[in-house]
């Protein structure tokens, strides 16, 4: 191992070294989505402390390990064997081993793999201790430069099906909430001309964060199309996209539909207060009921 190797896990252990990491959790790591500088000081402590790290892709996490200076066994742990392969894990963490889970890159479970896994380990009775990290999605938000407490939907990958698809688009073009997208290559040209029927709608494209050809641009949803045509290779690498709120009357409707959803729920159950509400203004059913929500919790 080399210096700087040695002078990184020396800052590692002294930022993270005296926080306390039972044995038998599950650890879940976010880990880089582009730039190696982006792991933080408690991943590599934690990485190097696990006697596992449970991963999507053993060759891409192994080479990720290297690039640190960390030797672990590694299990594979992806979308195709996830349920079968938490049965290992929990084996191990039975036996009181600490597991790390890591994904290709960024926060597991968040359109990637890792969700069943926790939600297997959970039911097991084994603690899940988040160690988060770099994420697309908050990567992109952090520059739309969204103002307001209007919330916010993750929207993530698009169903690649047809008609599972345009809905979804519709839905996207009635939720006036910011929403954010991911998309893969291939098919950033066919999202860009199914969100241009957004017209002026603005929306900030993020395409490779961290890396070294990142490109961030803010535009209307219509132009969206002619961006990417600009410049062959805009083409290429991962996208995350925000779509930003919808502006004025749209804004203002969805005020009156809360105002309406808010006195149905004084009245009646919730479910049906969203579905009247929703029937009464045509507002979204899943807005209204995420706020209908939030109204209830205490």
């Amino acid at each position: 191992m080399n210096a700087s190797f040695d002078l990184a896990r020396e800052a590692a252990r002294n930022a993270a070294g005296l926080q306390s990491h039972p044995a038998g959790a599950l650890y879940v790591v976010a880990t880089p989505i582009g730039n190696l500088a982006d792991i933080s000081l408690r991943a590599l402590h934690l990485l190097g402390l696990v006697d596992a790290i449970a991963c999507e892709d053993t060759r891409h996490t192994q080479a990720l390990l290297k690039h640190y200076g960390i030797a672990k066994p590694l299990m594979a742990v992806h979308e195709h064997n996830e349920q079968e392969a938490a049965v290992q894990v929990i084996g191990r963490l039975q036996a009181g081993q600490r597991v790390a889970y890591v994904s290709d890159a960024g926060t597991p479970a968040v359109s990637d793999p890792g969700a069943r896994l926790v939600a297997a380990v959970r039911d097991a009775g084994a603690p899940v201790v988040p160690l988060p990290g770099p994420s697309s999605l908050t990567a992109v938000l952090s520059v739309a430069g969204l103002e307001g407490d209007g919330g916010l939907v993750f929207a993530g990958f698009l169903p690649s099906r047809a008609g599972e698809r345009e809905q979804a688009v519709k839905q996207l073009a009635s939720e006036p909430r910011a929403t954010v997208l991911l998309e893969a290559p291939h098919r950033m040209a066919a999202l860009a001309r199914e969100l241009a029927n957004l017209g002026e709608r603005k929306i900030t494209v993020g395409r490779e964060l961290t890396k070294q050809f990142e490109e961030i641009a803010t535009l209307a949803a219509q132009a969206l199309p002619d961006w990417l045509a600009q410049d062959p290779h805009r083409l290429r690498g991962e996208f995350a996209l925000v779509l930003h709120p919808q502006a004025g009357p749209a804004q203002d409707s969805m005020q009156d539909a809360e105002k309406v959803l808010t006195l149905l729920l004084a009245e009646l159950p919730l479910k049906t207060a969203v579905r009247l509400a929703a029937d009464i203004t045509g507002a979204p059913r899943n807005a209204l009921y995420d706020k209908a929500l939030s109204l209830k919790r205490p």
